[in-house]
């Protein structure tokens, strides 16, 4: 399932990519949808995708942060008495996301380094966790048991999916966390202010990404697969965390807790930053009228958006709350996160596609292909949206109810219900946002937008069309 799920995520990043070098700005989701709607389109197209990648960017720092919180309670028990529980864990998550928040607070100044930090841990890091894994293990599975042997592990009384339903639904519920990692490489278009020749620069640096965490990904689990000592064991292990068993059959506990402090090193550093681009994403929605003013600030001290940074930590610990009654939390917060972000990647896809006049192409062009591209993104993020709102595990219960639609159809329900009752009134999308892009302003740091108007840059009554 990881190599449909690359390509399929190489479709939508194709089709972000032409946007990209059509749009080469530093402006999020939201900010394409505005552009490529037509003029009386366009604050309704923002508003919807801003509620959507809202949904996403939170659930992503709830869902990389919670699995960190789950990987500590997991390994402090190997060689100890120390026993994990929902209440623990869910501690040990609230007190992450209060570090994350308060280096994103007060260490601005240290992203830098702790970006370059994680960037040598992500590739030199993993490389060499996966290298000693393969040389380290005792015994190696066959080819065909890697790629050949199917394992439904969906039941929790024994019968699971392929069962009761088909094991077709057990391989599309297994797409959930391929997907998952692949998600963020949107990021490139954030840098693209930044970057020489961005019309270039920019759509292969959405592309390379994909490309780049599908060999890592493979390469991960390939080492893992192959590695394997007793599958039996390492499906029904005590510790509960199969990555951690299989560590533990191949180097003991000491090399085991040691290879997974690499591993929570490196989820922690994506937690940290999945928070520092939550922040940054509510902080510009709240600046165009998406959320309260009260969170349109920046501490002059710190040069942070603080009150949108304990934002992002509040509700990521909201979405976690489900996990005191519920086993597959950490799957419904990764399967609200993915939802959220590729709906949020979508939406632009689609008004390109329904709206092509609108569609001023860049260098990075498709051609003949385009729509064809634009059309298979569309029609896998609607058919991923679809499956990653059904239960998991069986049998259904109040511990393995997948709260996925509840959370999603909120956020659809307020983002709809808000804009034709009140939002279509007052809310004009960013468009003085895209008047700043288009004048060279940093909008990538908090309160450049407010000096630009302090000084005078921005003039009124902009029309959207006239920026295009």
């Amino acid at each position: 399932m990881d190599h449909l799920t690359m390509w399929a995520a190489m479709f939508v990043g194709l089709g972000m990519a032409e946007i990209v070098s059509a749009v080469p700005t530093s402006g999020g989701p939201y900010f394409w949808a505005a552009i490529l709607a037509p003029q009386h389109m366009s604050a309704f197209a923002a508003w919807i995708t801003g509620w959507f990648n809202l949904l996403g960017q939170v659930a992503v720092t709830t869902g990389i942060t919670f699995g960190l919180a789950n990987l500590i309670s997991t390994t402090a028990t190997v060689g100890t008495t120390y026993e994990p529980t929902a209440g623990r864990t869910l501690g040990i998550f609230a007190a992450l996301l209060v570090s994350h928040g308060a280096i994103n607070s007060f260490g601005v100044s240290l992203l830098r380094y702790l970006n370059n930090t994680s960037i040598i841990l992500h590739s030199v890091g993993i490389s060499c966790f996966c290298i000693a894994v393969l040389a380290k293990a005792p015994t190696h599975q066959s080819a065909k048991f890697v790629f050949a042997t199917f394992y439904d592990g969906t039941g929790v009384d024994g019968i699971g999916w392929s069962i009761r339903a088909s094991p077709a639904y057990v391989a599309a519920c297994g797409v959930l966390m391929s997907q998952f990692t692949i998600t963020g490489f949107d990021a490139s278009a954030h840098l693209s202010e930044e970057t020489r020749n961005a019309e270039w620069s920019a759509p292969l640096g959405v592309l390379m990404s994909i490309g780049v965490s599908a060999l890592f990904g493979f390469f991960v689990i390939l080492s893992l697969l192959f590695s394997i000592q007793n599958f039996d064991k390492t499906v029904a292990s005590d510790i509960g965390q199969p990555v951690v068993q299989i560590l533990i059959d191949i180097f003991g506990n000491a090399g085991a807790i040691a290879l997974m402090t690499l591993i929570m090193v490196c989820v922690y550093h994506c937690g940290l930053f999945s928070m520092t681009s939550n922040s940054r994403m509510m902080f510009g929605f709240a600046r165009d009228g998406g959320l309260p003013r009260f969170f349109n600030n920046v501490d002059a001290r710190f040069r942070a958006p603080i009150r949108t940074i304990w934002l992002a930590a509040f509700l990521a610990f909201l979405l976690a709350l489900p996990s005191l009654g519920s086993t597959v939390a950490f799957s419904a917060a990764t399967s609200i996160a993915t939802i959220g972000l590729y709906l949020s990647y979508g939406l632009p896809i689609l008004i390109g596609l329904i709206w092509p006049a609108y569609f001023n192409k860049g260098p990075f062009n498709l051609r003949f292909a385009s729509r064809i591209v634009a059309l298979i993104a569309v029609l896998w993020i609607g058919f991923i949206t679809v499956i990653f709102c059904l239960p998991t595990a069986n049998p259904v219960d109040s511990q393995t109810l997948n709260y996925t639609p509840v959370a999603v159809g909120i956020v659809a329900l307020w983002a709809f219900g808000s804009w034709f009752l009140w939002a279509r009134r007052w809310f004009t999308g960013p468009v003085r946002q895209i008047q700043a892009e288009r004048l060279g302003i940093d909008l990538e740091e908090p309160g450049a937008l407010e000096r630009a108007e302090a000084e005078g840059k921005l003039g009124n009554n902009v029309d959207i069309d006239k920026l295009e």
